[in-house]
């Protein structure tokens, strides 16, 4: 994965505070695990043992995966954000020009994506969609369901 990944501060924060406890904490007791396993006699035979390794590896593949994003994660600082255009990190009001809907979703990276909270990822048809858009703009976004249309009415940090 070398794709850059632009994340808010906290996001950059949370990321780093997981490496370090996977680190600390995960990594030796996966360890532990090992030698408990091992203490149980022969390993051709101890189910309790593969386990223990599988797990670890799975530990160490996501270790490898979170220090990746960690490298290539770009914090955006929002006092630097250009709110007369939709881009990432800014909360954009759009109606949906068919249902006349309207809906504010602030633009993240994949990491801090959540639609419960109305944060939609930057890489989403919508998110795509919308980007770079201005206020009154209306954005056309190709959705399973054929293209939807939404008409930016605010854009705000």
């Amino acid at each position: 994965m070398s794709e850059t990944m632009y994340v808010s501060k906290e996001a950059f924060e949370k990321m780093r505070q997981e490496l370090q406890r996977m680190k600390s904490v995960d990594r030796p007791a996966a360890s532990r695990a090992i030698a408990e396993a091992r203490e149980k006699g022969d390993l051709k035979e101890n189910a309790e043992y593969d386990s223990a390794k599988e797990a670890q590896g799975i530990l160490e593949a996501k270790i490898a995966l979170l220090e990746s994003q960690i490298v290539n994660s770009r914090i955006v600082d929002e006092s630097e954000i250009d709110t007369s255009k939709v881009s990432i990190l800014t909360r954009v009001t759009i109606t949906n020009v068919a249902s006349k809907k309207t809906v504010t979703y602030q633009i993240v990276g994949e990491k801090e994506a959540d639609l419960k909270a109305n944060k939609i990822s930057v890489s989403s048809p919508i998110g795509q969609g919308l980007l770079g858009k201005q206020k009154g703009e209306v954005a056309e976004v190709k959705a399973p369901t054929g293209i939807l249309k939404f008409k930016i009415e605010e854009i705000a940090i």
